[in-house]
């Protein structure tokens, strides 16, 4: 490879003894150790993982600050620890375990019963701390990249198929199967208009999520086949890298482009789990005003009409709307982005009914 004498860099220092030598880990990626700082073994891994830690901690205060189910909350610490803990091989291996199987139970328990939400929980627990315990017997991190393989793979066709399930029209119950459980419920019977609303904003939604879907995993395949170029070709990129200097050689890192697009994929999924499952973003029963005072629709109430829940009336925007507030995300209203849009110009705190 010709050198670019037009390119200004600096020259990669020899390889020395840094603060953390010797190595006590069972994997060395293709990245040369200390060359930047004695105190960075890998100084592009290490700070490809600051994206770990700005995306999970964005998605915790998204959590805090609308209201989302706990289990995000989790996931989103999970997914915090995985770029905190890189320094450390099995804090930074284990817990991509760990945040996996929490979103596995996220797509598996949805709607489901107490009985069998405990059932999985006490199953997948099981199974972390089985990993966990073989694998640090084994030592050998091919386990591990199967073992996060299979629980990657069974969370996202599992993902697949629930909100195919949950938000196809076909898929789903028929007007009259619905119109007779509301009736049975004793909940508002929707018009056809309505249900075709309904239907029509679901697979818009639908197209959006494959979107994400057919992006997270471009990305997710995209930053492996990199990685393994990586380990594949390590002495000749090493080459090449060198014969760009610094700092244009880090672009050529395999593993800090892995972590750049796991970090970006595991985002996105929790993001994705979170509308299929009802919970992202928070949901809001948005009323355009007729002439009426809304001090009079407050004594009045509303209900949802999805499960009879009390909304709470929560502020009023003269001339624009009144706007109430509730968990649940299939109420029948405007589109979701529109209801943000107000919500932001309005500027008031988001407060979710208990």
């Amino acid at each position: 490879m010709p050198e670019w004498p037009a390119i200004p860099f600096f020259p990669y220092p020899p390889s020395k003894a840094g603060y953390w030598s010797p190595v006590t880990s069972t994997l060395n990626w293709c990245e040369e150790d200390y060359y930047a700082t004695i105190y960075s073994a890998e100084i592009v891994n290490a700070l490809t993982n600051l994206l770990f830690m700005w995306l999970g901690i964005k998605g915790l205060r998204s959590c805090r600050r609308n209201g989302h189910d706990s289990i995000f909350e989790v996931a989103y610490y999970g997914y915090l620890l995985v770029g905190m803990g890189n320094p450390m091989q099995l804090v930074d291996e284990l817990s991509m375990i760990y945040t996996t199987c929490l979103m596995c139970y996220a797509s598996f328990s949805y709607s489901r019963p107490t009985s069998v939400r405990v059932f999985l929980a006490i199953a997948l627990t099981s199974l972390a701390v089985f990993i966990t315990l073989y694998y640090h017997y084994l030592q050998d991190p091919v386990f591990h990249q199967n073992a996060y393989a299979i629980l990657t793979i069974v969370v996202v066709l599992r993902s697949m198929y629930t909100m195919e399930v949950t938000l196809r029209p076909k898929w789903r119950h028929t007007t009259e199967e619905d119109r007779l459980a509301r009736e049975k419920q004793g909940l508002p019977i929707p018009s056809k208009e309505h249900q075709h609303y309904e239907n029509v904003r679901d697979v818009k939604i639908l197209k959006t999520m494959w979107f994400m879907v057919i992006y997270g995993l471009s990305m997710f395949l995209g930053g492996f086949f990199i990685w393994n170029l990586d380990n594949h070709f390590c002495t000749k990129i090493r080459g090449w890298r060198r014969v760009v200097g610094l700092p244009w050689g880090m672009l050529l890192e395999g593993h800090g482009w892995w972590y750049v697009f796991l970090a970006l994929v595991l985002f996105l999924f929790c993001t994705a789990a979170g509308v299929r499952s009802g919970i992202l973003p928070v949901v809001a029963a948005f009323l355009e005003l007729s002439g009426d005072h809304p001090y009079w629709l407050q004594r009045q109430g509303r209900k949802c009409e999805q499960c009879g829940q009390e909304l709470r009336w929560l502020g009023y925007d003269p001339g624009i709307c009144v706007l109430f507030i509730h968990r649940h995300w299939f109420w029948p209203g405007q589109d979701l982005l529109i209801i943000e849009n107000r919500m932001r110009k309005m500027k008031m705190v988001l407060q979710l009914t208990a």
